[in-house]
């Protein structure tokens, strides 16, 4: 057959093969790894009206009211508000509730290569940071309806890969941002990170790079501590990781790897939030982006984490 019409089977199996192999390939990177443990995966179905034309590419997602709402971030730069549905804890639908179309700093919608929001923070009090990995970015909304207040871009900002940049941000109880590039490694082959401490930017230290995994999503937890998803994909589907530090004056210590998933287990990951539920349980709630493509789907993903 022809090599066009391979590519299209082999995503058109990449769902089966993904459904076939969760339950086994979740219990062996459980295995694997020891720290983490599988939870649930709720499939979020489109709704039937209203967002079908925005609703997919999600690639931030910040968990409010100890798991009873979200509110996720669309690679074409809508925010999306929704209430959860849980039994035992677990999800059992989700429900859209609002949707914002950002706007630019003169009030107009993101179009091109100025649309791709990737990084997510929702405060407390409703204001929201977000970063772009188009052009390279980070800006500040009140609410998600007024227009955006881009915060100063340094020299190094400007020169960092397209469509390669921003993908992950997270604040700290400090109120400082940290963001890493997807792919924009230092002189080391390094994850630099970027800190925002109110007034500049600085890059204080790297992370540690390892087995072709890419940043793409970030959280600080209720424990202080920096989580990092990466994802990295392979011919038949895509492995998750999930990673952890201390950050300290003197940098990171502490990396643990708290979760390792096998090919197929979850889609394309993207978007990480880490709170506690109501009994106090650490947990990591995951979002995938599914390119708008009939070929993936939207998963919201849980898995408890230790203290």
């Amino acid at each position: 057959m022809c090599r066009r019409t391979s590519i299209r089977l082999i995503l058109a199996l990449i769902p089966a093969l993904a459904v076939a192999l969760a339950a086994y390939a979740g219990a062996r990177a459980q295995q694997a790894e020891g720290h983490a443990r599988f939870l649930s995966a709720f499939t979020w179905i489109p709704p039937t009206s209203g967002a079908t034309q925005w609703f997919g590419g999600f690639s931030g997602i910040e968990v409010l009211d100890r798991g009873r709402r979200i509110v996720v971030l669309s690679d074409r730069a809508t925010l999306a508000y929704a209430t959860l549905e849980r039994n035992g804890g677990l999800i059992t639908s989700a429900r859209v509730t609002e949707g914002r179309a950002l706007r630019t700093s003169v009030g107009k919608l993101l179009k091109g290569r100025v649309m791709d929001s990737e990084g997510l923070v929702h405060r407390p009090d409703g204001h929201l940071f977000i970063s772009y990995e188009g052009v390279s970015r980070v800006a500040f909304h009140q609410n998600g309806q007024d227009n955006a207040k881009v915060l100063p871009r340094p020299a190094a900002f400007r020169h960092l890969p397209f469509n390669k940049s921003f993908e992950a941000l997270a604040m700290d109880s400090a109120g400082q941002l940290f963001t890493v590039p997807e792919n924009a490694p230092d002189n080391d082959g390094n994850i630099p990170v970027w800190r925002w401490d109110g007034t500049g930017w600085s890059q204080p230290f790297s992370l540690p790079r390892r087995n072709g995994f890419m940043p793409v999503g970030a959280d600080f937890g209720p424990d202080g501590r920096f989580y990092l998803l990466e994802r990295r994909f392979l011919l038949i589907g895509f492995q998750s990781r999930l990673r952890r530090w201390d950050f300290t004056q003197t940098g990171p210590t502490a990396e643990v790897t708290l979760l390792q998933t096998s090919i197929g287990t979850h889609d394309n990951l993207e978007g990480v939030s880490v709170w506690r539920d109501t009994a106090g349980q650490l947990r990591a709630t995951m979002i995938s982006d599914d390119n708008f493509s009939s070929f993936q789907r939207t998963e919201l993903v849980e898995y408890s984490l230790p203290d």
